[in-house]
């Protein structure tokens, strides 16, 4: 049996989300050893997929953009040598995303490329045709301003122009129109947008991707995972799993070891740390590492959680929508997250997931609303890990089954006898995504950013200490585009960015 612990790698990466598995492949193409190591039994973090009543259900990953042969995900998913590996659907071309505003019953329709788009929408709201062309192209502007967002050679962000504006400020600058304002702001729910705080760069980025094209992964995002790694072994790498860090112990100014809970330690000649940075510098007991620092990896906020409910459908009882809901009870769809315990929820995200048994009929639906982690803390000292289901108590189980009603309820006014298609539902809390994920509060998307403040929370894959790197969705962008160009920006610390970024574009 190989004793992993006296071996010295090229490179340690802790955590197996999307991050870790990124850089690893990328390492490993170029001849590093890689060790991974995952506390839980799964890897993926939030490609991680699990099953109820024989289903499959997303831990996060919904749906992505920039698919498409020659678009930017689609590009770094063939250098990372799995694009014709996976299994994945185009959702509806005409709508992708049906929008329902308050006591308003059209469908609002965002359409994929950007022509249909502005000719869509352009048609549900007669005369905006012209802001909603200069809408499509400032956002186009402000994303040909990061390079490594277009697979170019340079930093994440080449200009700061942008940098200082809000999202919903941009937004209320293109039309006059309240409604077609609150239909281009509605998509915030991707990101937790914040009015006046959220910069118009998050909205671009991320909006850019899906108009350009937009996708399921057919019986989930897990295959992501699945195949990174098959990348990585295949290479001489090893992947840990139950293999917790409690420390990253630092000695004449390196990390020469990480050390597990179980005792084990693994030696490494650099360092890369999927983990939240906050969490990260927790397990970092180094002079290097200074107050300063640390305070700003702990006071950066994070972005709103969320309360989700996955439901089983019956057999062929509820039709397969290959577009996502999104149903607003507020005026301000930027106020989603300032609900109360009486008038939530204020805003609904309602996804089908992709599956092989069916195009006609969903097995599986998962649906969304915000959720503040203090709505749970009074709970926040029980944990369960993957290997140890434990239970929070009845009052909890109540909490959840409260808020589970409650958000079928809704559901039910835009799905007549939605209730008579479900099977089973299972709910989830700011907790669960605590305690799988590794995030302090359950934060959806880690770090909140702030155009008041836009470098606060720019992080960069560097620490003090030279050969412990940071990667994942804190440093630059969430989303599966974004967590793969963060670990393009890491893994180009050790490779090298003008080599690395030729390698993906003529992959």
């Amino acid at each position: 049996m190989i004793k992993y612990d006296d071996k010295v790698y090229d490179v340690v990466i802790v955590g197996s989300g999307l991050g870790g598995l990124a850089c690893g492949v990328m390492l490993a193409k170029e001849g590093r050893s890689v060790c991974i190591l995952e506390k839980n039994k799964q890897i993926g973090g939030t490609l991680q997929t699990f099953a109820r009543n024989k289903v499959i259900f997303d831990s996060g990953v919904h749906y992505v953009g920039g698919m498409e042969k020659g678009q930017n995900l689609h590009q770094l998913f063939t250098y990372l040598g799995i694009i014709d590996k996976l299994k994945y659907r185009k959702m509806d071309e005409d709508v992708f995303e049906a929008i329902y505003l308050k006591d308003d019953p059209t469908m609002y329709k965002y359409a994929q490329g950007y022509e249909k788009f502005i000719s869509t929408l352009a048609q549900q709201f007669p005369g905006e045709e012209e802001n909603l062309r200069n809408y499509c192209d400032k956002i186009k502007s402000v994303c040909a301003t990061f390079p490594l967002y277009n697979l170019r050679e340079g930093e994440f962000l080449e200009k700061l122009e942008f940098l200082g504006e809000s999202a919903s400020s941009f937004i209320d600058s293109m039309t006059e129109n309240p409604k077609l304002r609150s239909v281009l702001g509605a998509t915030n729910m991707l990101y937790a947008g914040e009015e006046g705080k959220t910069p118009l760069y998050v909205h671009a980025l991320i909006i850019n991707s899906y108009i350009q094209g937009s996708f399921r992964f057919v019986d989930g995002g897990s295959q992501i995972a699945k195949h990174l790694a098959k990348e990585i072994t295949s290479r001489g790498g090893v992947i840990l799993k139950h293999a917790q860090v409690k420390a990253f112990v630092e000695d004449g100014g390196v990390i020469t070891h990480v050390e597990l809970e179980d005792g084990r330690s693994f030696k490494g000649d650099t360092f890369i740390s999927n983990l939240h940075p906050h969490n990260t510098m927790k397990l970092v007991n180094s002079p290097l590492i200074k107050k300063a620092y640390r305070n700003r990896m702990e006071n950066i906020d994070n972005t709103i959680s969320t309360f989700y409910i996955n439901v089983v459908m019956k057999k062929d009882a509820f039709p397969y929508f290959n577009k996502n809901f999104y149903y607003f009870d507020t005026e301000n769809v930027w106020r989603v997250g300032e609900h109360t315990e009486e008038n939530w929820p204020l805003g609904i995200a309602f996804y089908c997931s992709a599956s092989s048994k069916s195009e006609t009929y969903a097995d599986a639906v998962t649906i969304m609303a915000y959720m503040k982690y203090d709505e749970v803390k009074q709970w926040e000292n029980t944990f369960n890990t993957v290997a140890n289901e434990q239970s929070r108590g009845e009052a909890y189980d109540e909490f959840k089954k409260r808020k589970a009603e409650k958000l079928l309820d809704a559901v039910e006014k835009h799905f007549p006898n939605f209730r008579q298609s479900v099977e089973a539902y299972y709910s989830a809390t700011p907790l669960t995504a605590r305690d799988y994920l590794g995030t302090d509060d359950g934060s959806l998307y880690g770090y909140s950013k702030d155009f008041n403040d836009p470098i606060r929370s720019f992080i960069s894959p560097r620490t003090k200490i030279p050969n412990l790197l940071l990667t994942g969705q804190n440093l630059n962008l969430h989303g599966v585009l974004g967590v793969t160009v963060s670990a393009v920006v890491t893994s180009a610390h050790i490779l090298g960015m003008s080599y690395l970024i030729q390698k993906i574009n003529n992959a």
